[in-house]
């Protein structure tokens, strides 16, 4: 594994123990909601890594069809923090 690849991970690691942290001190539920999106694709982030060091495309494949539901997800629950106005 190369030192770029290293780093990342940890990074990653490390952005998904702030944003749990984050949630558990969260004052509203639109920051929890915030701060679940960047644990979640924080975590996204690092199975992509996963998938760039041991070469496997379903790996990244599944990386891609997680990150779209999360963007659902993100919208569905956008839309029921403001109780669906626009």
């Amino acid at each position: 594994m190369t030192i770029a690849v290293w780093i990342a991970s940890i990074l990653l690691a490390a952005t998904v123990l702030i944003g749990l942290v984050r949630i558990a001190t969260a004052p509203d539920a639109a920051s929890r909601a915030i701060v679940g999106d960047l644990v979640y694709f924080a975590m996204i982030g690092q199975l992509v890594v996963l998938g760039i060091v041991t070469g496997s495309e379903a790996v990244v494949d599944a990386a891609l069809l997680a990150a779209l539901l999360g963007i659902l997800a993100t919208i569905a629950l956008a839309r029921i923090i403001t109780r669906g106005r626009r």
